[in-house]
């Protein structure tokens, strides 16, 4: 089976590691253009590029995948079936209808929960305890093809988006090929999504990173979660950007009349304890504009913070900085 694969994250790199591995001929590989990165901005290749190239495996990198003179080269490599993994473009019909066995994607949902770009962060921000990976029949909607396989993760109460990521990816891998084995072999059964129950995972924005401390305490610890490491949970201190990299519910801490943001207690070997609009946070990691990522207990034997302070008062004037 000629397989040309197309992805670009490290979400993608089990996806294709997983072809290679159980022997598939990948034809080829489709990611992004290389994208400038780090202080020097320097051109970089993306993840997949760069498993790939390790592989010995041709890579194309068009701008605009239904650009016609690469639709020519995809005709050209003639692959019985594409496989998508996060790839970062949408496909057109024409590329759609061109393998005998169509293109599948891998999905990082339980679809059609969470259609979308951000299907890992918006499953954890909202406090989900289940979670899983989708193959199936892409189409011209958005995400919205029928299902061949689907294999489910629990989310665990402290896991945040970087670990469910990377169970996620692996798993995506083992269900790719096993799908694919299925359709070689003439048993895939196609399942069509019931779009009654969907939802949407929209791309990430600046202001899902900004907390709200007139939220409960458990919303606000699974936004934290949600967003690390990427992009990272932010308030402000004073005039500086605070990231929140760990927070913990006081489930017993006794009742206050403080106020949302309020620091209650920071110091010792306590902590941080923050009133939020239902409940009391404590925050177990942290890191001010311009420092490292550093545990509660480290940050206030270099910083003063009295009980009474505030924070998220200047989010305005803070959120422009980097940390």
């Amino acid at each position: 089976m000629r397989v040309v694969f197309m992805g670009t994250p490290d979400f993608a790199v089990p996806a294709l590691q997983a072809l290679l591995q159980n022997n598939y001929e990948v034809v080829a590989v489709v990611t992004q253009p290389d994208k400038p990165g780090g202080r020097g901005k320097k051109l970089r290749p993306s993840p997949v590029k760069a498993a790939a190239l390790a592989s010995g495996l041709a890579v194309y990198q068009p701008e605009k995948v239904r650009e016609p003179d690469f639709i020519e080269v995809l005709k050209e490599l003639n692959p019985d079936i594409i496989v998508v993994a996060a790839f970062g473009q949408i496909l057109p019909a024409e590329i759609l209808d061109l393998p005998p066995y169509g293109c599948i994607n891998v999905h990082a949902s339980l679809l059609p929960a969470y259609r979308g770009a951000a299907p890992i962060h918006r499953a954890i921000i909202n406090g989900e305890r289940q979670t899983g990976v989708t193959i199936m029949q892409m189409d011209r909607g958005l995400d919205t093809g029928a299902m061949l396989l689907q294999g489910e993760l629990p989310i665990g109460s402290e896991d945040t988006v970087g670990l469910v990521h990377d169970r996620l990816a692996e798993l995506g891998g083992r269900l790719l090929v096993e799908a694919l084995e299925l359709i070689k072999n003439g048993q895939v059964q196609f399942v069509p999504q019931q779009d009654h129950l969907s939802c949407y995972a929209a791309m990430l924005t600046r202001e899902d990173e900004l907390i709200d401390w007139k939220q409960d305490a458990m919303a606000i610890k699974n936004q934290v979660r949600g967003l690390n490491p990427w992009p990272g949970a932010r308030t402000s201190l004073a005039d500086k950007l605070l990231k929140i990299w760990r927070v913990s519910v006081m489930e017993d801490y006794p009742a206050s009349s403080a106020e949302p943001g309020q620091v209650l207690v920071a110091g010792g070997n306590q902590g941080i304890f923050v009133q939020t609009g239902n409940g009391v946070l404590r925050i177990d990691e942290l890191q001010l504009q311009g420092k490292k990522r550093m545990q509660a207990a480290e940050f206030l034997r270099g910083n003063q913070l009295a009980a009474g302070s505030k924070l998220g008062e200047e989010e305005s004037s803070a959120g422009g900085g980097g940390v």
